[in-house]
């Protein structure tokens, strides 16, 4: 008996649909949910916390401010690039500018591991994106930091992976991803330079003489 043509269209939807469908990120953000329920529910005392985080309808967790920003500590992009597990080093990744000590982990941020493209940097688009290699929809680095042109729903992705490594009870968060200082200030040097080059180039050029001009 062949099947009605609505039913027929209805699967070939729906394959075409779980086809699309990354798998990985999907367990990733299940689990990572699972885990914010949990923490919420011992923070708050709420036994229900679960119902409306794992429907997607939470309200987000506002993250507190450092009540003493020049006590916490800071991690240049290059020492943040050192924390990635091999000799000895601790496992660091870095979200929005918050840098979290997540060698708890090891079997999910080791070498080798799902979420190891997360060490070591901070890539926050991907967060938001899923994207975890090459670049995303809009030809920027999938592991970027740069939240330029994602939508409201990607950075609520990225918020709620924040709350996960903020309220998470063996993730640790570290302190703030700065630049590098000497960078800054060689850039600034070099900067500098270009503009006296510029200015001595427009001091040194003749001008034009009305006699010239004439000719």
């Amino acid at each position: 008996m062949p099947l009605p043509i609505w039913l027929a269209i209805t699967i070939g939807a729906t394959g075409i649909a779980l086809a699309r469908v990354d798998y990985n990120m999907f367990f990733m953000r299940f689990f990572r949910d699972l885990s914010r329920s949990k923490a919420r529910a011992r923070l708050n005392n709420n036994k229900y916390a679960m119902i409306p985080v794992m429907l997607g309808i939470e309200k987000p967790i506002k993250i507190k401010d450092d009540i003493d920003a020049e006590n916490v500590m800071t991690i240049t992009r290059e020492e943040l690039e050192e924390m990635d597990g091999f000799d000895g080093a601790p496992l660091y990744l870095s979200i929005k500018g918050r840098v979290y000590d997540v060698s708890a982990g090891t079997k999910f941020y080791a070498e080798g591991s799902e979420y190891h493209n997360w060490v070591g940097k901070d890539a926050s688009r991907s967060f938001g994106t899923g994207c975890r290699g090459g670049t995303d929809r809009t030809g920027m680095d999938c592991l970027s930091s740069s939240l330029e042109g994602l939508t409201e729903k990607e950075l609520k992705e990225i918020d709620r992976w924040v709350e996960l490594y903020e309220t998470h009870d063996k993730y640790k968060f570290v302190g703030h991803l700065v630049d590098d200082p000497i960078n800054e200030i060689l850039e600034h040097i070099e900067e500098n330079d270009e503009r006296e080059k510029v200015e001595t180039n427009e001091e040194k050029s003749p001008e034009t003489s009305s006699d010239d001009v004439a000719a």
